[in-house]
């Protein structure tokens, strides 16, 4: 999947979309999601034009890496979930439902969030 300097959270991150702000520094912009699945669900995007976790990883800075990480940190605090618990998601590529074409991670929380992944049927 390639880059598209057109999707939604490029767009946000220029102000050319509006979006609810919960948190911004000089490498992170997180918002309210605009179909919150929990209480609190907040989407948190790099300042940078990477399409996925992979390109993210790969070709960050270290600077931008760690501040996107500490972020996450940050806004659990910040949201009142830390202490209770949360959930952290990222989906990569089009198995895993990436519907955005710019790496951004979901922070849940507020509410048990129940199992990550339904159990697979064995194999036979």
């Amino acid at each position: 999947m390639a880059y598209d300097p057109n999707n939604v959270f490029a767009r946000i991150l220029r102000g050319e979309l509006p979006c609810d702000k919960v948190y911004e520094d000089t490498h992170v912009l997180a918002f309210r999601d605009i179909q919150p699945q929990a209480p609190v669900h907040v989407v948190l995007i790099p300042k940078g034009a990477y399409v996925s976790v992979d390109d993210f990883s790969a070709n960050a800075s270290d600077a931008e890496l760690a501040g996107f990480f500490r972020a996450i940190g940050r806004i659990a605090v910040q949201q009142g979930v830390a202490e209770g618990g949360y959930r952290i998601l990222a989906n990569h590529g089009e198995a895993a439902r990436q519907e955005v074409p710019h790496f951004h991670v979901h922070l849940f929380g507020g509410r048990d969030l129940g199992v990550v992944l339904a159990r697979a049927e064995p194999k036979r």
